[in-house]
């Protein structure tokens, strides 16, 4: 606590340089987790601090660093351990580190709404969440973007810091906008590493009056060497009232030789509010593998924000 009160003090006393915030957030997990998935039925554990800093020059340039200490290898020079940092300026913005690529960006998830302890919605067998080939290296992405009237153009690359391979370079566009009451919004991506991939997605959201929202996403994957052309699909639908938040998900692959090639899943996901940064989850994900192959997960249990 000393520490961080001089720290503040510091800030403070800096302030006709730069207006500076320094916050952390904690979060905590306790349940039971089992299903197919595991050997057996078992106790989960989880706990996350997350450091958010931020501020704005004299010149108007906004500048900030975020990093999650529940991640492994943070503060490496040029990996990435769960740190991210942005500086912005009007309507530009620059992210680096642990960060979506501008494929990612673009496009919506369909997992909308509640959340389990153990990601059974978004860990079953079908279920993307439009990473693309974000990760093909070490995970660190430099991402510029810039927003104007509804309108967010990306450009992205993550590199190989070996010098052996191309970089994964990522382009996106997402329009958002309000129809009658609905907030809709459309992305687009296209992500390449030459030689490799070529991928191309697109997906349509929306959030409806009474809490209900929806989304759908679609990728097409031109794999080298495959004469077939991977595809994903997706669907997801939520409702969120009160205390109350339920969200429930459906994907499968088609020739995906990236991962999984004729995989399908189905997840779902339920979590109630009950104040003061308590709150409980339920989780369900069944994976179908192909070959009558199947697999399920489910978890129980609580969460703590401070």
């Amino acid at each position: 606590m000393k520490t961080l009160l001089l720290a503040s003090t510091a800030l403070v006393a800096t302030a006709g340089i730069a207006a500076a915030d320094v916050a952390i957030t904690g979060y905590a997990e306790i349940g039971i987790i089992g299903g197919d998935k595991y050997a057996t039925d078992q106790w989960h554990t989880d706990i996350d601090v997350t450091f958010s800093m931020t501020g704005e020059s004299d010149g108007g340039l906004s500048f900030g660093a975020k990093v999650d200490l529940d991640e492994n290898g943070a503060f490496g020079n040029t990996t990435q351990g769960g740190e991210t940092y942005f500086l912005a300026y009007g309507n530009l913005r620059l992210d680096m580190g642990d960060t979506d690529g501008a494929f990612d960006a673009a496009l919506q998830e369909v997992a909308l709404a509640g959340g389990s302890i153990a990601d059974d919605e978004t860990s079953h067998a079908g279920y993307n969440g439009n990473s693309g080939l974000d990760g093909t290296f070490d995970g660190q992405i430099a991402r510029v973007s810039y927003s104007t009237a509804g309108f967010t153009a990306g450009l992205s690359a993550e590199i190989d810091d070996t010098g052996a391979a191309d970089p994964v370079w990522g382009l996106g566009l997402r329009y958002s906008t309000d129809l009658g009451g609905a907030a809709i919004g459309i992305g687009l991506g296209y992500q390449t590493q030459e030689d490799v991939a070529d991928l191309v997605g697109v997906s349509l959201d929306a959030k409806f009056g009474g809490g209900f929202s929806a989304a759908i996403n679609y990728t097409q994957a031109d794999i080298e060497g495959q004469s077939d052309e991977g595809t994903h699909m997706a669907v997801g639908v939520g409702y969120s009232m009160n205390a109350l938040s339920i969200g429930v998900n459906y994907g499968e692959y088609t020739d995906w030789s990236l991962g999984c090639g004729d995989c399908s899943g189905f997840g779902l996901a339920a979590t109630y509010d009950l104040g003061g940064g308590l709150a409980a989850h339920l989780g369900y994900g069944n994976s179908d593998f192909g070959n009558d192959v199947e697999s399920d997960s489910y978890s129980l249990g609580l969460s703590m924000s401070f």
